[in-house]
């Protein structure tokens, strides 16, 4: 069954043809058999660069204005499902990459057991990428809740580092878009990511949406992606540009939601107040002045279900 697997990959770019330079060999000498790129209105040369690849896997989808790393895949998974039908298909961000033989490993894993796979995502140094932590919703888990109550904080229920160090694949809750492989039966599981959430936490929601619909999601620790990211690197817990803060707590308060159910309100009061502080690292009065504008936004719709159309900066 695996020497037939069907592999399709998507990814999602804005901008940022210097990543997608690395990207797309690494994936093209893998044994993909379609790659669907979903260039999110790019200005950077992104669209002549992807004209001039003489790829038969290869697949160009451009929508006519940014649709956000949530739009993107989105309209990505569908095109791959609806034209290729792969028996599984990877998403990852543009500067997201299969580590070499990372693709061969997961071919050659047991995938029966699962619907959704997580790669172990590194950064190119080789140290563990703490935003693509594989989750187990404390929720879910009592000693896991019981650990976060106690102050365990975001360690108490993301994967540690004993767990990137084992051979077995390990059943987790949740994951990122960064390395994560979806199957067939996933996708009639869980459906499509929702594309007007615009940016940040839909791969959050989706996969949660999987496991709660009854779907399998495993971490493969053998399965290594690396990820050249930068977020908050220049400046840790500052937003740049400053309208992403928005995006960012509106998306987290749908993701507490659907994570904490009837917890929900009490774990909104533990989490407002980190919000509010993290308004002191966002450089001089101004630049605090219009974060707690774009919280405040974040707050009124994400507790209202609103989700308007992006990108939206807010004043």
């Amino acid at each position: 069954m695996t020497a037939a697997l069907r592999l399709a990959a998507v990814v999602v770019t804005r901008n940022r043809l210097s990543q997608l330079r690395l990207t797309l060999p690494r994936l093209l000498a893998e044994a993909v058999d379609h790659l669907v790129v979903v260039d999110n209105a790019s200005d950077d040369g992104t669209a002549a660069w992807l004209a001039g690849l003489a790829e038969p896997r290869l697949t160009v989808l451009r929508p006519a204005t940014n649709l956000g790393g949530a739009g993107g895949f989105e309209m990505g998974l569908r095109h791959a499902v609806a034209t290729h039908d792969p028996d599984w298909t990877l998403l990852t961000d543009d500067d997201g990459r299969p580590c070499p033989g990372a693709l061969a490993a997961f071919r050659a894993a047991d995938l029966a057991p699962w619907d959704g796979v997580a790669a172990a995502v590194l950064y190119p140094d080789g140290t563990i990428c703490g935003m693509n932590r594989p989750v187990l919703n404390p929720f879910r888990h009592p000693r896991i809740f019981l650990r976060t109550l106690a102050g365990g904080g975001r360690a108490a229920f993301h994967l540690g580092d004993a767990d990137y160090r084992q051979t077995t694949p390990m059943p987790v809750d949740a994951a990122s878009f960064v390395g994560f492989f979806i199957s067939r039966r996933g996708v009639a599981l869980a459906g499509y990511p929702q594309g007007d959430l615009f940016l940040y936490a839909d791969d959050g929601l989706y996969t949660l949406g999987l496991t709660e619909a009854g779907g399998r999601l495993g971490f493969l620790p053998g399965v290594r992606f690396e990820h050249d990211c930068s977020t908050f690197a220049a400046a840790p817990g500052r937003f740049s540009p400053a309208w992403k803060a928005y995006y960012y707590h509106r998306n987290l308060l749908f993701l507490y939601r659907r994570a904490a159910g009837i917890w929900f309100w009490p774990a909104l009061a533990l989490v407002i107040p980190k919000w509010l502080w993290k308004a002191r690292l966002q450089g001089d009065r101004a630049a605090r002045r219009t974060y707690l504008g774009h919280l405040r936004a974040a707050l009124a719709d994400g507790l209202a279900g609103r989700r308007p159309p992006g990108p939206a900066p807010r004043p």
